[in-house]
């Protein structure tokens, strides 16, 4: 029994032993999982949040909230229930810790709308507060479709 007890207690710490890095790209990812469920925003935007969109729209968390409930954002609410779910996911992640409670994400977002894919540069500044990452400024920079 005394030879568990280290490796259990091991165990409970590892949470809290993650790093920066590790725990915005955790959270990134679940945030992408489940982009259409308002509550998801609420938790990873932080209330006095600035949001710049790909078309350069600034808006706050509330506003973000206000249209999700609305059902009108943007590539994230399907519109026609035939039409098949848009989807999300992350490439090329960097998190780049400036201080403790402090954190920049990088990272290129591709939407899966149908057979169409549609790529954008994503920042977020994240700030640790109460114990939870939260973001704080975003912006959205679509990628122009290849040309070929």
């Amino acid at each position: 029994m005394m030879t568990r007890k280290p490796f259990m207690v091991l165990l409970l710490a590892l949470p809290a032993l993650a790093g920066p890095q590790e725990e915005i790209s955790s959270l990134l990812n679940a945030f992408l999982a489940r982009v259409d469920d308002p509550a998801v925003h609420e938790r990873f935007w932080a209330d006095d949040l600035i949001y710049v969109s790909a078309a350069g729209v600034v808006r706050s968390k509330a506003e973000i909230l206000k249209s999700m409930r609305a059902g009108d954002t943007p590539g994230v609410r399907d519109k026609n229930p035939g039409e098949p779910k848009t989807t999300f996911s992350a490439e090329e992640v960097k998190v780049r810790p400036l201080a403790a409670d402090v954190g920049v994400l990088n990272f290129r977002l591709v939407q899966h709308a149908g057979d169409r894919t549609n790529y954008f540069r994503n920042s977020g500044t994240f700030v640790k507060r109460d114990g939870r990452w939260q973001v704080v400024s975003w912006q959205a920079t679509r990628e122009e479709p290849d040309k070929k």
